[in-house]
């Protein structure tokens, strides 16, 4: 599970409230199913306007994204022992004796791949047809973070928009003056709510799904370079460092001190 958008829309609640606390507002304030009406269902019903279904059907998958962690993605370290097994492998057997570890493959691109290698299909249509590939996930992967993004502007105004039938519901009873200050303090909840929910739920969901997306591209950038080298037979100590060149300092020394420990 991703902790961090968990923690980061825990602290963003706690934040409002707090700050609500110490200016000396109502809390309970917030308990305005009006409010939650016009700004959740409005953004929604906006959404499905400007989206269309079929993109529309991928948001419960896109929440899984974001919360949630791909098990079968493999990891840098993983990524490493594996190309330079193979490359071992390849150099004293052939590349053929790698068939027999697909089905060890849990990455359905790297499979893919690998068995292209397999077949023999050429370094040039091996890279363009990957590359082909990784042009349809980015594309897909920009579409569902803009469905966020969109909902992220649609919701602060509709908060406008709450505001505004908030205060015209106030304005339409001045015969209490005693409910009338209460009225009017609840009309801005609605705004409250847009702001909220534009600036610390939508837009940063954006963000982090093309945050995710972009590390997901980044990697798999890496799988199809490493595939040419496993093709055209490089020395498994060139494979290393080419894994090992994608990565920060920090982690090349945290990946060669597991790769240590492995060793021992």
């Amino acid at each position: 599970m991703d902790f961090a958008t968990l923690i980061g829309i825990i602290l963003g609640v706690v934040a409002v409230v707090v700050g609500m606390v110490v200016k000396g507002a109502d809390v309970m304030a917030l308990v305005n199913p009006a409010a939650a009406l016009i700004i959740f269902v409005g953004t929604f019903a906006a959404v499905c306007i400007a989206f269309p279904m079929n993109q529309l059907k991928k948001i419960p998958k896109l929440f899984k994204v974001l919360f949630g962690s791909n098990k079968k993605d493999l990891s840098y370290e993983q990524l490493l022992e594996l190309f330079v097994h193979w490359t071992s492998e390849s150099r004293k057997y052939g590349i053929l004796s790698l068939e027999q570890q697909l089905d060890k493959i849990q990455d359905e691109f790297l499979l893919r791949g690998m068995k292209f290698v397999i077949d023999g299909v050429s370094a040039e249509d091996l890279e363009q047809i990957l590359e082909a590939e990784l042009e349809a996930i980015e594309e897909r992967h920009a579409k569902g973070a803009a469905i966020f993004s969109q909902a992220g502007t649609y919701a602060p105004t509709l908060g406008v928009l709450g505001a505004v039938i908030g205060l015209v519901a106030a304005l339409g009873n001045l015969t209490d003056i005693e409910k009338l200050g209460h009225a009017i303090s609840g009309a801005f909840i609605a705004t409250i709510f847009g702001i909220f929910s534009g600036y610390i739920l939508w837009h940063p969901f954006a963000n982090k799904l093309k945050q995710k997306s972009a590390a997901e591209l980044e990697k798999k950038r890496l799988i199809i370079d490493c595939l040419l080298m496993l093709q055209e037979g490089t020395y498994p100590f060139i494979m290393k460092n080419r894994i090992l060149g994608a990565l920060s300092a920090t982690e090349r020394k945290k990946l060669e001190k597991g790769a240590e420990k492995n060793a021992e």
